[in-house]
């Protein structure tokens, strides 16, 4: 897949069938929007294109309105969301820049010079709640009107649900809607088995391991350290996890998602998000150096509880202690 910062660039297609939006966490919603934007560039003789935007719009308006609580709660990164995107065979992506002359584009402005001059759009496929333009003004039906006046196909795809086996809570199958939102709720529940049925897959996160400062390593449960870019994960605690990308088979762990509370405010991490894992069992091979530089991915599979602030060294590590025994007795009980 390509990717594109801005449509000013000499290697975009000259045509394309193009999808709009955040695309945050790559659900199955949107995994079926995508399966048929490929079919629809497929039958055009045109690439797929998926347009997506960083920042995420409601990051920028909680900023300059100074409302940190509009912000969304963030599934994943950028790098996960380009590469889940990857994965679902789109062939290009353009990541525009949310900002301040992107947002006081009219809806007609935004489809002249960004779909139609930028793109050069043959075929434009939205979800059914589809806004666009300064303050919103846009929708389904006003694309609809653009794209008959300019020459390019507009299309609508309903809400996508899919069923959810009973439960003691719910006896009987059920439709469940599968959106960003309802993702970020069942994170927010630390319900993994949930965020994994929304998304087709475990909840996952990837990046290069990064020099943290050690103290891990002091207690005997050295960690593998990923930057979150976001202030706001959607997900946040203790969880056992599976680590890809170090050994030819997943390595269980136990992995700490957050601010990590028992760190003194002024340490050089406070406040920084992280994911740092402990792999229960760690090949020999890599030594102790050996994690460091290398690209990996991180699934969380169950949720042991929410981040918790120790008040001694010791009592902290007695908690990583009761972490890791709990988390081997999970996947003991999983196999």
């Amino acid at each position: 897949m390509q990717i594109f910062r801005g449509i000013h660039h000499p290697g975009l297609a000259p045509s394309c069938a193009l999808t709009i939006g955040n695309f945050d966490g790559v659900h199955r919603g949107h995994q079926a929007m995508l399966a048929l934007l490929h079919n629809e560039a497929r039958q055009r003789s045109v690439p797929s294109c998926v347009m997506t935007f960083e920042p995420h719009p409601r990051d920028f308006f909680a900023g300059q309105l100074n409302k940190p609580e509009m912000a969304p709660a963030r599934i994943a990164t950028l790098r996960d969301k380009l590469a889940e995107l990857q994965a679902c065979g789109i062939a290009q992506c353009v990541v525009l820049p949310f900002n301040q002359t992107l947002a006081a584009l009219s809806p007609d402005d935004f489809v002249q010079q960004m779909l139609v001059q930028g793109l050069g759009v043959r075929y434009v496929l939205v979800g059914d709640d589809f806004c666009y333009g300064a303050k919103r003004a846009g929708d389904y039906a006003s694309l609809s009107r653009s794209g008959l006046a300019l020459g390019f196909e507009v299309a609508r795809m309903n809400s996508y649900e899919i069923s959810e086996p009973p439960s003691a809570d719910k006896p009987g199958v059920t439709g469940v809607r599968v959106s960003s939102s309802a993702v970020r709720q069942a994170l927010a529940d630390g319900d993994m088995r949930q965020a994994a049925l929304l998304l087709g897959r475990p909840y996952a996160l990837s990046g290069h391991v990064v020099h943290g400062r050690k103290l891990g390593r002091e207690l005997n449960c050295p960690t593998l350290n990923l930057r979150f870019p976001h202030s706001k994960p959607a997900a946040s605690g203790i969880f056992v996890a599976l680590v890809h990308g170090l050994s030819e088979k997943p390595l269980p762990g136990v992995a700490n998602f957050g601010v990590r509370p028992s760190l003194d405010a002024n340490d050089v991490n406070g406040g920084r998000v992280l994911l740092e894992t402990h792999c229960l069992d760690w090949p020999a091979h890599l030594g102790t150096e050996g994690g460091y530089g290398k690209l990996i991915r991180v699934e969380l599979l169950h949720k042991l509880h929410d981040e918790l602030k120790y008040e001694s060294m010791d009592a902290l590590n007695r908690g990583i202690q009761r972490d890791c025994d709990d988390a081997r007795a999970w996947l003991a009980a999983r196999i």
